[in-house]
């Protein structure tokens, strides 16, 4: 029997060289929303990109990223 199971979706954010796994605020929200979301938390966020979906530990996982204080 095949069993269909649906996956968290999670969001990552790299602060200080370590990952910060944000919660999903609503399945309804498009990735660009929850960005959007948690600009609100991390101002960093404003200037973010999305990468992603990525299928990874069983979860979807989105990664926000910031190009704020690179070189290059």
């Amino acid at each position: 029997m095949l069993i269909a199971n649906s996956l968290e979706r999670v969001f990552l954010l790299k602060e200080k060289e370590q990952d910060i796994k944000l919660s999903d605020p609503g399945n309804g929200l498009s990735p660009e929303a929850v960005l959007n979301f948690y600009s609100q938390t991390y101002p960093i966020l404003t200037t973010a990109k999305i990468e992603g979906p990525e299928i990874r530990d069983d979860e979807v996982q989105f990664r926000f990223v910031t190009t704020i204080g690179t070189k290059g």
